[in-house]
């Protein structure tokens, strides 16, 4: 069955937990998931078809420029997140 997704979820998936281990911020469920919103926000979807959840096309993932862009938003969501985590003080 086919279905779309936007791989830019994906591609942010794959980067995160290095991200926000490097600035040193919750690694809470809650936080990571306000980072990829936030980053998801800020960067435009790249929509593509899969085959039973397979993504067939990686897109521009290997340009310099893609690979970029995205670090950057993931980078400035984790700083907004990190200055104002809306977790519980219990969860984080």
């Amino acid at each position: 069955m086919y279905c779309v997704k936007n791989y830019m979820e994906h591609v942010i998936d794959l980067k995160i937990d290095a991200i926000i281990k490097s600035i040193d911020m919750c690694n809470c469920e809650k936080c990571r998931l306000d980072v990829k919103a936030i980053a998801l926000n800020n960067l435009p979807p790249r929509y593509v078809v899969t085959n039973k959840g397979i993504l067939y096309s990686k897109l521009n993932e290997l340009e310099l420029q893609f690979e970029v862009d995205v670090q950057k938003e993931i980078v400035k969501a984790a700083m907004i997140v990190k200055e104002n985590p809306r977790h519980e003080e219990s969860e984080g």
